[in-house]
């Protein structure tokens, strides 16, 4: 049977699931780790949100937890694309102490379904009659494709949002990727643009649009303007955007293997959004969205269930002076004993210049609880063995210190990243009182050491 003829069934089997979500007691159980950005003792004063985790447990929880149903104003995913590719990343590791330290290539997700394109489209389809459950009355969803699976998703997007809520198909342009000899060189992605209403909000923002020959029409009544290449007029921007990718040496490049530019979401954002509009992405991989909303002034939620989309959010979001909860998806049964060994020196005396106390931590050591643990090939295994007697925090990528833990939730004073330089180990502070103290180190991997100290 064709896959047009099992578009049925499987609708039909992707309602069924998300009838059996709605009505389940239990809704997703997500656990706030860690208030980024801020000090406060009330982590309602944000509303923004990263989470890792099932996307589809964690919109549930949206729901039931924090009756986010009907009000986020945009949502934009950019789902797997049925590649049927694992996807990885490499990392380059530079050390005065260890010496020929290859390309470590590690995992970063699979985009490979058992049962093909039918399990593909059951994953997608359970998921979007969730997210039009969050949208707003007045909101809108974008779902950023390829050629390999847009057009079965565009079906169910008719079936779930309706065909009338279709607004655009928008093409985004790109110079970057392959070529062969077989086919046209593959050079764009396709955004669906679906409302939940006829209600959606839009405003057409302008772009140049040259005139022929880059010479002045001089019609009467058009307003011709000027620039380095020639003539043009202003007009509503079309549905083709010719847009770079994230070069290799961007400022906003993660190392995160499907990246997507912050100036193609402040597209969608400016104009289908507005200031403190509650934004989302459910595919939240590298942390665009999330970046590109919280620098125009929008709230935003951002989850996805990777170790490596995790680490890659955080460290951008944090670096970006972004103000959010981090959440994680509650566990069976305690991880502790997974978490991996930090070492610090931490002295607290009398300041020499005040009459407050000096805390001084100088992050030493780092190992991970397992070698088996780490997205990596076991042939990477010596190298990183090495890197952990000689030099062991050029696997940190990133780590912060609370200095008055309250047992649960992590407020850190300060983070240190990992950047070409290196990473930065020490950390002083002056106060009246301190402790306990809560040291958290994140590897470069995704997984997380913890160091609880009394002072």
């Amino acid at each position: 049977m064709s896959l047009i003829m099992k578009l049925p069934g499987i609708m039909d089997e992707s309602r069924k699931s998300y009838e059996g979500i709605m009505a389940a007691e239990d809704s997703g159980r997500y656990i706030l780790k860690e208030l980024a950005g801020k000090s406060s003792e009330t982590p309602e004063r944000s509303s923004n949100i990263l989470a890792r985790g099932d996307n589809l447990s964690f919109m549930k929880f949206l729901m039931s937890d924090k009756g986010l149903d009907g009000k986020i104003k945009l949502i934009y995913i950019d789902p797997p694309f049925f590649t049927k590719t694992q996807y990885g990343s490499e990392i380059k590791l530079r050390s005065d102490k260890v010496q020929t330290i290859p390309v470590i290539k590690q995992k970063a997700y699979s985009d490979t379904w058992e049962q093909g394109m039918e399990d593909y489209l059951k994953m997608l389809a359970v998921r979007l009659m969730l997210m039009k459950d969050l949208l707003a009355d007045d909101g809108s969803i974008f779902v950023h494709l390829d050629w390999h699976a847009v057009h079965y998703v565009k079906i169910l997007m008719d079936e779930i949002f309706g065909e009338k809520n279709f607004i655009n198909e928008i093409i985004w342009h790109y110079k970057s990727g392959g070529v062969s000899k077989r086919h046209f060189a593959r050079k764009h992605d396709t955004l669906l643009f679906y409302s939940k209403t006829d209600k959606y909000y839009f405003v057409p923002r302008q772009e140049k649009s040259y005139n022929r020959g880059y010479k002045p029409y001089r019609f009467k009544g058009v307003r011709e303007y000027r620039d380095e290449l020639g003539w043009y007029t202003m007009v509503n921007r079309k549905d083709v955007w010719q847009l770079d990718m994230v070069g290799r040496t961007s400022a906003e490049r993660t190392g995160y293997v499907t990246q997507k530019p912050e100036t193609l979401i402040e597209r969608i954002l400016e104009s289908c959004s507005e200031d403190g509009d509650l934004c989302a992405d459910f595919f939240g991989g590298s942390g665009t969205m999330a970046a590109a909303a919280d620098r125009m002034g929008r709230r935003w939620i951002s989850c996805d269930i990777g170790k490596l989309a995790a680490i890659s959010s955080h460290k951008r979001l944090i670096g970006a002076g972004a103000v959010y909860s981090l959440y994680d998806e509650a566990c069976e049964k305690p991880a502790e004993e997974e978490k991996g060994s930090v070492e610090a020196d931490i002295s607290l005396k009398p300041d020499p210049i005040s009459d407050k106390l000096l805390l001084k931590i100088e992050l030493t050591g780092y190992r991970p609880h397992s070698l088996d643990l780490l997205p990596i090939d076991e042939k990477y295994f010596p190298v990183i063995k090495r890197i952990m007697a000689k030099d062991p925090l050029q696997l940190v990528a990133y780590w912060s210190v609370d200095c008055h833990f309250d047992g649960n939730i992590n407020r850190p004073d300060a983070y240190f990243c990992k950047d070409s330089d290196g990473i930065k180990a020490l950390y002083e502070s002056i106060g009246s009182s301190f402790g306990p103290v809560l040291i958290k180190v994140v590897d470069i991997f995704g997984n997380v050491g913890i160091l609880n100290a009394e002072i």
